[in-house]
């Protein structure tokens, strides 16, 4: 008899084991659920391929990423027009704004 009893504690102990999630796993589980929640709302408007390399590198944690081609255009493009450049000055601008580094 006690060694029925026995067994059955090995086997619910081994069970509870894998049942019951440590608070470390739960924790992890819950930052991950918040990433990928704040990764959603930065990535509001981006579609396509942008918004899955946005989401891939936001859900790695990296936060301070370099924008991509498309970013980059976007943003010299918008200054370029906010200058009023045309012609050969508006090329030159955007060369070297698309050269430089993210911060440009």
């Amino acid at each position: 008899m006690h060694y029925r009893i026995g067994l059955l504690a090995a086997a619910l102990s081994s069970l509870a084991f894998f049942a019951i999630p440590s608070h470390a796993a739960e924790k992890a589980m819950s930052s991950q659920n918040m990433r990928m929640s704040e990764c959603n709302t930065q990535a509001t408007g981006k579609k396509g391929d942008e918004r899955k390399a946005f989401m891939s590198t936001c859900l790695k944690g990296d936060h301070a990423k370099a924008p991509t081609q498309q970013e980059k255009m976007k943003t010299c493009n918008a200054d370029a027009g906010a200058k009023h450049l045309k012609g050969d000055e508006r090329k030159t601008f955007m060369s070297t704004c698309l050269k430089a580094s993210p911060a440009h």
